[in-house]
């Protein structure tokens, strides 16, 4: 799964209070001592077969590539997971590291819904008492997935400090945590946070890219010349982006660029941020002159967050992974796009990444291009409808 490191260059670290840190202390055992155990390892690959459905498919999308002159493009399908997208992988792995170091209670915060539904999910299967934090504008735009945590047994507990939306429901997770941390763990949803969070969670997501790294090659008989996802935290982006770090393949991550990049509202900490420390991590992020956090904005909610995780903003740096934007109206756009010509309504996040292919088409080569089709419309439909329009 990887080795564990606080620090990705300068980024990363831990910026927490100290009664957290004897908790992260006992994480870091945790995933060290069970990430490379055989009866470990044999469980979660059994979990993630039988009940989250993986290895997801590869789609090959010719409709819509042949639209936007691309002759091969590929989805890896993390919307056909239960629960409707990627971050079951990891909310899977972290209550099993739970239920190992005993502890008794899960939380969570979630923006768009899909990680809380996530957890509600791993914590229902594990019989463990869960609570998930999220923001009341989030709730209000996410209204099916509310319903979904509920019904799962999860207390959804609203936040409406400042925008209340992911980075308050954040900050109030963590006081919970910092409030019941010998019985609780928390389960972070993104590649974010102290470490060893931005760690852990990329190797719990990292089988996104080993899969889809098997499957190209016996679909194309070669790598892809590209691979495109979306980023908010980053996670879905950090778990295929891994398997191809070493290789000659463009890495293409998409932030939210809202109303566009210039407006002032939007969330794409890589494109118009500077380094700085929220949420107990050096990463980059949308701050002011004297270091004040400036609200984010995005249609998507899983994206309307004012940081990245660590290893984004030092892969950004070294120029490994360029880093695009997509507004809501280009995500709306591409939503639309890829629902006609595929049959396949992709998430608001999803539709971010799809914008950028739609956008640069054949500059992205030929092919094949692979993007991480991170999770499915259903959440979004709504929100979306009623920009688009189409509401009854």
């Amino acid at each position: 799964m990887g080795e564990i490191s606080p620090r990705y260059g300068s980024y990363g670290g831990r910026y927490v209070p100290e009664t957290v840190i004897g908790a992260l202390d006992e994480l870091e055992e945790a995933f060290s001592s069970f990430r490379d155990d055989p009866a470990f390892a044999a469980e979660l690959a059994g979990r993630l077969g039988s009940y989250v459905g993986r290895p997801t498919p590869l789609y090959h999308a010719t409709k819509l590539g042949a639209e936007c002159g691309i002759d091969d493009l590929w989805f890896k399908r993390e919307d056909l997971c239960h629960t409707g997208a990627h971050k079951i992988n990891n909310a899977l792995g972290q209550v099993m590291l739970a239920e190992r170091m005993g502890k008794e209670r899960i939380i969570a915060e979630t923006g768009a819904g899909q990680h809380g539904v996530a957890t509600a999910t791993a914590a229902a299967l594990a019989g463990m008492e869960c609570r998930v934090y999220m923001g009341r504008t989030d709730m209000e735009r996410q209204r099916l997935n509310v319903i979904r945590m509920k019904m799962l047994g999860a207390e959804v507990t609203p936040v409406d400090s400042g925008t209340a939306t992911l980075k308050d429901a954040t900050s109030e997770a963590i006081r919970d945590w910092v409030t019941n941390v010998r019985s609780t763990h928390y389960v972070i949803g993104s590649a974010v946070g102290p470490a060893p969070y931005p760690e852990v969670v990329a190797a719990f997501q990292s089988v996104i890219g080993d899969e889809a790294r098997e499957q190209i090659q016996a679909e194309c008989g070669r790598l892809p010349q590209s691979v495109v996802a979306c980023v908010g935290g980053g996670s879905n982006a950090i778990g295929i982006f891994r398997a191809f770090l070493e290789d000659d393949v463009a890495l293409i991550g998409v932030e939210a660029a809202g109303d566009g990049l210039d407006s002032g509202r939007h969330g794409a900490p890589l494109s118009r941020g500077t380094p700085g420390v929220l949420h107990g991590s050096y990463s980059y992020l949308l701050q002011d002159s004297d270091g004040q956090v400036i609200e984010p904005h995005s249609i998507s909610a899983g994206l309307d967050y004012p940081g990245v995780g660590p290893e984004h903003s030092l892969l950004h740096d070294e120029g490994r992974v360029r880093y695009g934007s997509a507004t809501d109206a280009d995500a709306l756009e591409a939503l639309g796009a890829c629902s006609r010509a595929e049959g396949i309504i992709p998430a608001l996040e999803t539709a971010h990444a799809i914008a950028l292919v739609t956008r640069e088409g054949a500059a992205l080569g030929p092919g094949p291009v692979l993007l991480s089709f991170s999770g499915r419309g259903d959440k979004d439909v709504e929100v979306a409808g009623r920009a688009m329009g189409l509401d009854v």
